[in-house]
C-alpha cells in the first residue's frame, strides 16, 4: 500500500513535493519495523533531503525526519549519529514550536533514551525531567504519556543515584521550577 502511495505520489505530485516525502517516510518506517536498515535509512535520507529542500531547515516536519532517522540509527546501536540528529530536532521543535508543547517534549524523552543507550545519565535525567515537566504541565500527572516519562525518569534517576530518593528528589525539583 506504502509503495502504491509513493508512487502514485511521485506521479502526481512530482518527487519533491511534502507529499512524497511523507510517502518516503512511510515506507521506510515499513521497512525499519522489518528490519530492512538499508532500505529505511535511504528512504529516510530521501524524506530529510526533500523536506530540507521545499519545507526548510526550521520546519517540524523536517524535525520528524530528523528523528525518525535518529530513531533507525538509535535502533542499529549507532548512538553518537542518534544523539546528533535528535539534538537537531529537538533544536527545531523547541525555535518553531516552544519548549511547552508536546512533541517537543518528546524531542526531549528521545533525547534521553539515546543519552540512557550512551550511559550519560545525567543528561538522560536534565532531558526526562524536561520532558516530564512539559508532559505534567500539558496533560497532567495521571496521563498515560506523563507517566511513561516519569517511568523513564525514575529509572534514569534510580542508575544515576541509586541510594537516592526519587519522590522525594522529583518533589523538591518540581516545586523549584514551579
Amino acid at each position: 500500500m506504502n509503495k502504491k502511495s509513493l508512487s502514485i505520489r511521485e506521479k502526481v505530485l512530482e518527487e519533491e513535493h511534502p507529499d512524497t516525502a511523507a510517502s518516503y517516510n512511510n515506507l521506510a518506517d515499513v521497512y525499519q519495523s522489518q528490519g530492512k536498515y538499508k532500505k529505511a535509512e535511504e528512504l529516510y535520507k530521501k524524506s530529510l533531503q526533500i523536506r530540507e529542500k521545499v519545507l526548510g531547515e526550521e520546519h517540524p516536519d523536517t524535525a520528524t525526519s530528523y528523528n525518525n532517522l535518529a530513531l533507525l540509527y538509535k535502533n542499529q546501536g549507532k548512538y553518537k549519529e542518534a544523539e546528533e540528529l535528535y539534538k537537531k530536532a529537538m533544536l527545531i521543535k523547541e525555535k518553531v514550536l516552544g519548549e511547552g508543547h508536546t512533541s517537543t517534549a518528546t524531542s526531549y524523552n528521545n533525547l534521553a533514551g539515546v543519552y540512557i543507550s550512551q550511559e550519560k545519565y545525567k543528561l538522560a535525567l536534565i532531558y526526562y525531567y524536561k520532558a516530564y515537566k512539559n508532559f505534567v504541565s500539558i496533560f497532567g500527572a495521571d496521563h498515560t504519556k506523563t507517566q511513561i516519562v516519569y517511568e523513564n525518569l525514575e529509572l534514569a534517576y534510580k542508575v544515576f543515584n541509586p541510594d537516592g530518593n526519587f519522590k522525594q528528589w522529583l518533589e523538591e525539583k518540581m516545586n523549584q521550577t514551579g
